[in-house]
């Protein structure tokens, strides 16, 4: 019935943003820029207000505001902030969030709902939610290029159990974020950056 074009383009960027970001790690390297007076003030920057940051960043990104929490995670990480502790804020910061949103559409209803994210993708996202429901928040939150916070929005506007948002909203994304802050270690390491 629905073709669910968001889904496909929303993968398909985040397919480019991880091509474009690999090329520009790799450019990193090869060319050496971690000598550069810039990364050491970055450095700095991370060891004084990387976990702040990243909270209040989150925060933002579990809304509806397209910041791309993974990679700020992944990069953050790659100046040396410790992978747990990294992961554990960007999630706690991600989940509220998106109980922002949760208790916006719960508050306010299906026309600020509509309004926030459309009524074509309201379409979709209420057909897909009748045929999978929470296994399609558990997939949209394992995977970073997929916009959970529309669900989130869903789970409101359907007065979900509260207690079982918060569980499913966490969990993925703090796994997730520890994968990406190891990965991010990792290439902080391999680019001299830490």
């Amino acid at each position: 019935m629905f073709k669910a074009s968001w889904i496909k383009s929303s993968l398909f960027l985040g397919a480019i943003f991880i091509i474009l970001g690999l090329m520009a790690i790799f450019i990193l390297k090869v060319f050496n820029f971690n000598s550069l007076h810039f990364f050491l003030n970055v450095k700095i920057f991370v060891e004084r207000y990387g976990f702040i940051g990243i909270f209040l960043a989150a925060i933002l990104a579990g809304t509806i505001v397209p910041l791309g929490s993974p990679a700020l995670v992944t990069a953050v990480a790659s100046f040396g902030l410790h992978p747990i502790n990294l992961a554990l804020v960007a999630a706690v910061g991600f989940t509220i969030g998106m109980v922002i949103n949760y208790a916006l559409a719960y508050n306010l209803g299906e026309r600020y709902v509509i309004k926030k994210i459309g009524v074509e993708k309201f379409k979709e996202i209420s057909y897909l939610w009748m045929k999978r429901g929470w296994v399609l928040y558990i997939i949209f939150g394992f995977i970073p290029a997929l916009p959970i916070e529309f669900l989130s929005f869903f789970c409101g506007l359907l007065k979900m159990r509260f207690n079982i948002f918060l569980i499913l909203t966490f969990i993925p994304r703090f796994i997730v974020f520890i994968i990406l802050a190891y990965f991010g270690e990792r290439l902080g390491e391999w680019l001299k950056i830490v």
